[in-house]
């Protein structure tokens, strides 16, 4: 929802600070943000409320996958507010994403990636049923684009 977009792109930023200890431009975070919520080729956010509150989201991209002809469902800028942890915020959402990815006609999976040393969201991953798929993630960042 546009009204929700302040709200999810200071969790973005508090969520980048927390796991990598980056802090995001908010000159880039908040228009990245509103751009995705005004075109769901892009993606998806989801948001958990309590009191009217938004205390988790949930992000979802989407990649096509030729070997298996269908889309993977990447699962990113997840954030649950402090106060909310080990709640089951984070399980509530991602059981929300699970139920209409495989309610989906092309959706093949889920996917998302993890610091190395974020131990403790890995465990979470593992209970909800996710396992290491033994890649290792590469990337090549454009700085020049704001990135």
């Amino acid at each position: 929802m546009p009204s929700d977009a302040e709200t999810i792109a200071s969790y973005n930023s508090k969520m980048a600070e927390e796991t990598e200890g980056r802090p995001l431009a908010a000159d880039v975070i908040g228009p990245g943000v509103a751009a995705l919520l005004s075109d769901s080729k892009k993606g998806r956010y989801w948001v958990a409320e309590t009191d009217r509150k938004l205390v988790g989201q949930i992000m979802v991209t989407y990649e096509w996958s030729d070997w298996r002809n269908g889309t993977l469902w990447w699962i990113q800028s997840v954030y649950v507010h402090p106060d909310f942890r080990r709640r089951g915020v984070y399980s509530a959402m991602y059981r929300h994403v699970e139920s209409l990815a495989k309610a989906s006609v092309d959706a093949c999976g889920l996917r998302l990636y993890v610091e190395n040393g974020n131990k403790r969201a890995q465990q979470t991953y593992e209970a909800l049923g996710m396992v290491d798929p033994n890649y290792k993630v590469m990337e090549a960042i454009f700085e020049h684009q704001k990135c």
